[in-house]
């Protein structure tokens, strides 16, 4: 039952009640305590604090409407008084213009909407025996000490309810409900209590006062500075604690204490933590392996026939290759690509076989252990059958809520901002909104292309390609290598530039759309920006994975795009090493750019708040005050935070057949992406309202989607991408006879085998170079592995037998690699249950307890008051049955 008070309402804008009607804050001056987080008193805790402008010293305002508001401001602070709440106002210290309202639950508040609230709380000691990990010891090393921040007491817990509070395990009942629960019941309170009403519509909530500026800021207190530990003997300093044993860089290596994490900031941000922290141990074990593909790389690429043979001036140095432009460019020679030929034999190797198909089962892995790691966080914080409380209505959506409507479950009128049809209208306008812009995404794309086909030929026409050259830098710095570098940093920067457009537009859109609920606005969003950012930052690698050098003709029949630019060819090893490039440019630039972002921006604010207050610094200054001069964690929260995880999460999966290094490079980032996170949250932004969470929401099919489509495109792009099955299928088929001339299988040939042999003589005119052709030599060979007859065949330039047996091989080898893996994915799921047996234990105790201690006093007053009745009704029956004295 919701505690019933009389509340003054603010009938209309434009009328006021009397003033003796309302109550006010007990108004008192700062007492020079710059620790203390009590009333003046010191007993009665400040469980939030709202800060507002002296309407009397606004001058930028009407007076008329600096009435208003004060008027809103004065009802709500009544109204919260009405509602239990103790408020007491302090001017500000450094500006004489900001008053601090502290508020604070008292005992009966805090009970009573914790039943309203469902909140757990405990009931007795947890007893069940727990079996120390075998790997207890090693864990340990890495573990924050426990002299420091003492393990938490585990406890098992009940919804709180009144009339069973003395089951509840009560020692003190000024810390019953820690910090973070009472600044989430108020809090609680804050959003519901009303203000004023309009046309029948009420207005309410401290979300909407902050929006129209009411109020300037709205927020829990720190208990402690970050640097020191508080001079208040009341004061516990975690958020001290907090800087000194988890954000400070030297705990780097260090074991989060998850638990302390959620005490103080609440489950949703504790969840958060616990879901990157457990993603990068196990990216831990993704990257041992990954680094040993790359290795074994190194390792054998000395012993890469293929890439000898590019090198060898006998072979390559024989084979000359076709222009890879019109005109302008010019023949040149195979051994130009050596250095490329040696890298590429790093990345296109038998490991990069064995890591994507170690990666398609480490995702499984790391899910279905994430769902267990999950549960037993659900159960330990109190988040198992979580009951949600219905939503408040967004400010926004209450705004526009004009439109009265009939109500099919409680058959009552209520009122909502759009009709259907006009809701109708609004979706079909924002999904055409998000499809144009993800065709604005594709276009750049094409830009960037059409760049690539223009820009290589300048470098074809400017860097010298003379057969008998042999300059140092033609070793390295090909057209090939410098549109591609060029490419990949021009894209970053263009996905840097849409990533700030499309996130307001994103914002703009669902702002439009008008979503009910905060958790229905977060859901929408998620789902849009998630949509732009995967096609921002993906259709660059999958241009280069799946398309580029698929359709390009042969030298005599090029494929040309809009008409005009050539279509663009791989290397002759393959568009594997583009790839590579672009996935390193792209991870390591967006892992960059991103921690400095993070880092300066609410850093260099912080400082110019500080150098302005610098005059009055000698000012002993209270903690609200302090607190007041961090920045707001921002509406949206770690939305951000999961949505930069989970696309780099895309990078390790959906392309990490290319680049074995990418895990390597996301373990590091998140090691420092923890303290980053952790430092931001504990040094330069204000306290977060704690909030439940079960889990990590809308992001958790997100993952699932992706680790799916993993599978798919590492498999295609071991197929399409790597030179891996041509070079199998001429190890096996084609170096022998009766296609080869080899007594055994080798990989001696495979170049000469692979390059198509082309006429000049039967170049068009629109195509052939400028440059004249020298030697007595008729042919040239195609930049790719396109496997045609060659001229004078009776099947000229039509594909050979050997591109037939490649395809087949690819296309079996696809349906193999998916199959295997998602069949091993499935067994993984079954055989790994999502609730481990410890924790299913601990949840049947627990309801065995709370039925046991909740409703045992209740069955014992029945008995009692049916023995009572039984009595009764036995000694009725004796009167009416016993004989009539005589």
């Amino acid at each position: 039952v919701v505690l019933e008070l009389n509340q003054v309402i603010n009938p209309t804008y434009g009328t006021m009640p009397d003033q003796q009607n309302l109550q006010t804050p007990e108004w008192v001056d700062f007492d020079d305590k710059p620790d203390s987080l009590f009333f003046k008193d010191g007993q009665r805790r400040i469980d939030f604090v709202l800060v507002y402008e002296d309407e009397s010293k606004k001058m930028a305002h009407k007076r008329s409407d600096r009435r208003k508001q004060k008027r809103k401001r004065q009802v709500y602070e009544s109204n919260l008084i009405n509602n239990g709440l103790q408020l007491e106002a302090t001017r500000s210290v450094l500006d004489e213009k900001l008053i601090f309202v502290k508020v604070h639950a008292p005992w009966e508040v805090l009970c009573t909407y914790a039943e309203v609230m469902h909140i757990k709380l405990p009931l007795q000691h947890n007893d069940l025996k727990t079996r120390d990990s075998a790997f207890n010891w090693f864990t340990r090393l890495f573990r924050v000490d426990e002299n420091i921040i003492k393990p938490e007491q585990e406890f098992f817990t009940a919804p709180f309810q009144k009339e069973h509070l003395s089951n509840f395990y009560i020692q003190d009942k000024d810390t019953f409900f820690n910090p973070a629960t009472r600044s989430r019941i108020v809090h609680f309170i804050l959003s519901r209590v009303e203000y004023a009403t309009k046309s029948n519509v009420k207005k309410f909530g401290i979300n909407k006062l902050l929006d129209t500026g009411i109020y300037k800021a709205a927020f829990p207190l720190h208990d402690s500075s970050f640097r020191h530990l508080s001079t208040d003997p009341n004061c516990p300093s975690e958020r001290y604690l907090l800087y000194r044993e988890w954000a400070h860089p030297k705990n780097i290596f260090k074991l989060q204490p998850l638990d302390f994490i959620r005490r103080y900031y609440g489950e949703k941000i504790g969840i958060y933590f616990a879901w990157l922290g457990f993603y990068t141990n196990m990216l831990t074990v993704a990257a041992v392996v990954g680094v040993g593909c790359f290795l074994y790389g190194c390792l054998t690429k000395d012993n890469c026939t293929w890439s000898q043979e590019v090198c060898d001036p006998n072979i390559g140095g024989n084979i000359i290759m076709c222009p890879q432009c019109d005109k302008v460019c010019t023949y040149w020679n195979l051994t130009i690509t050596c250095e490329s030929s040696k890298k590429l034999c790093i990345f296109d190797s038998f490991g990069t076989l064995v890591f994507a198909v170690f990666m398609g089962i480490w995702v499984t892995f790391f899910l279905e252990f994430w769902k267990r790691r999950q549960a037993e966080l659900e159960y330990e914080w109190d988040t198992v059958e979580y009951l949600e409380q219905e939503e408040q209505v967004r400010p926004e959506y209450e705004a526009q809520c004009t439109h009265v409507v009939m109500n099919e479950i409680t058959q009552q009128e209520e009122h909502v901002p759009y009709t259907a049809c006009g809701k109708c209208i609004r979706m079909t306008f924002c999904t055409s909104a998000i499809f144009f812009w993800i065709l604005l995404i594709i276009a750049s794309v094409v830009g960037i292309i059409v760049y690539r086909l223009s820009v290589f030929l300048v470098f074809s026409a400017t860097l010298s390609q003379h057969i008998s050259g042999t300059e140092a830098i033609r070793k390295y710095l090909t057209p090939q290598t410098a549109t591609t570098v060029t490419a990949s940093l021009i894209s970053f920067v263009v996905i840097m530039i849409l990533n700030i457009v499309y996130e307001k537009v994103a914002i703009l859109i669902t702002d439009f759309e008008l979503p009910r609920t905060q958790t229905d606005y977060e859901n929408s969003l998620t789902t849009k920006m998630f949509l732009f950012q995967f096609v921002n930052y993906y259709s660059s690698c999958f241009y280069i994975a799946f398309f580029k050098g698929k359709f390009v003709g042969h030298p005599g029949n090029p494929v040309y795009w809009l008409g005009k630019y050539r279509n663009e060819e791989c290397d002759p090893g393959g568009c594997l090493l583009e790839l590579t490039t672009q996935l390193a440019i792209i991870v390591g630039g967006k892992a960059i750019w991103n921690n400095i972002q993070e880092v300066l921006l609410p850093l260099v604010k912080n400082l110019i708040g500080r150098y302005s207050a610098a005059a009055r610094s000698e000012k002993v200054v209270p903690r609200w005050e302090h607190d007041y001069q961090l920045q707001p964690i921002g509406k949206l929260g770690l939305f951000y935070e999961y949505l930069e995880m989970v696309i780099q999460f895309g990078f390790v999966t959906l392309f990490v057949a290319s680049f074995p290094l990418a895990p390597l490079l996301a373990l590091i980032n998140n090691m420092l992406e923890i303290r980053l996170d952790a430092w931001k949250l504990t040094t330069q932004f204000r306290r977060m309202v704690p909030q439940k969470a079960q889990d990590i929401g809308a992001w958790q099919p997100i993952l699932q989607g992706i680790a799916i489509l993993a599978v798919v495109t590492n498999a295609m792009i071991i197929a399409f991408t790597s030179d891996m099955i041509p070079r199998l299928v001429y190890y096996w088929s084609f170096s022998v006879p009766p296609y080869g001339s080899h007594s055994s299988h080798t990989m001696k040939g495979y170049i000469n085998s692979t390059l198509s042999v082309f006429n000049i003589s039967d170049f068009k005119n629109a195509s052939k170079p400028f440059s004249p052709w020298f030697g007595n030599q008729t042919t040239c060979r195609q930049v790719y592995r396109d496997l045609r007859y060659p001229p004078g065949h009776q099947h000229q330039y039509e594909h050979n037998i050997y591109y037939w047996h490649v395809i087949a091989a690819k296309l079996a080898f696809i349906i193999v690699m998916e199959h295997v893996i998602y069949f091993v994915k499935f067994i993984i799921s079954y055989v790994i249950p999502d609730v481990s047996q410890k924790t299913k234990s601990k949840v049947k105790r627990e309801k065995y307890l709370t039925q046991k201690l909740l409703h045992e006093n209740d069955l014992k007053s029945v008995k009692k008051n049916m023995g009572k009745i039984a009595d009764k009704i036995i000694k009725g029956a004796d009167s009416t049955f016993r004989p009539k004295a005589e």
